[in-house]
């Protein structure tokens, strides 16, 4: 799996977690698709930001959280999103929608 990072931190960073916590985004949202769907893992506290569409392993790419922060920070306010939590959104006007 590749490991990737765009650019340096710009914008007050809200998570609890590290800046550097190894998060997975789709090659998608690298390629500015925007994060449509969001999870937080209950059994690692991994997150994942995907666009909302179907995934095979080879699509994932591994980022720092400032990164995907800095891609779209309005994931910023799903920080406090417990474990075992995802949020959807139809498209980025659109408000987080948070399930279990």
């Amino acid at each position: 799996m590749e490991f990737f990072t765009k650019k340096k931190q710009t914008l007050s960073f809200p998570f609890d977690d590290q800046q550097n916590t190894a998060c997975f985004v789709c090659c998608h949202v690298l390629e500015e698709q925007p994060i449509l769907y969001v999870s937080h893992d209950k059994d690692d506290g991994m997150w994942q930001f995907l666009c909302g569409s179907n995934h095979d392993m080879e699509d994932a790419r591994i980022v720092f959280l400032f990164e995907a922060y800095n891609i779209d920070n309005s994931i910023g306010l799903l920080k406090d999103m417990p474990r075992g939590y995802y949020a959807i959104r139809e498209n980025v006007e659109s408000d987080w929608i948070v399930k279990k």
